[in-house]
């Protein structure tokens, strides 16, 4: 019983670090508005984004092509 209560307190203090920086979830706020108003534009192509998933991703890259406390992007 005892590694199960060591391996709940081990769980519970790795998911209160903060992953993201405020100021990369502002980033993604911002891109979400533009979203929502219909200003984003996907990279290349230049296409109206309109995939909450794909503005989220925008602010993300943002985020860390300015240097902000963001996790590499999933592989």
């Amino acid at each position: 019983m005892a590694t199960k209560k060591a391996a709940k307190k081990r769980s519970t203090k790795k998911a209160s670090t903060r992953k993201y920086s405020p100021a990369a979830g502002k980033s993604v706020e911002t891109e979400m508005k533009a979203m929502k108003k219909g200003q984003l534009k996907s990279g290349r192509s230049g296409k109206k984004v309109t995939n909450p998933k794909q503005a989220i991703a925008i602010g993300l890259s943002e985020a860390r092509k300015a240097g902000m406390k963001v996790p590499p992007p999933r592989s």
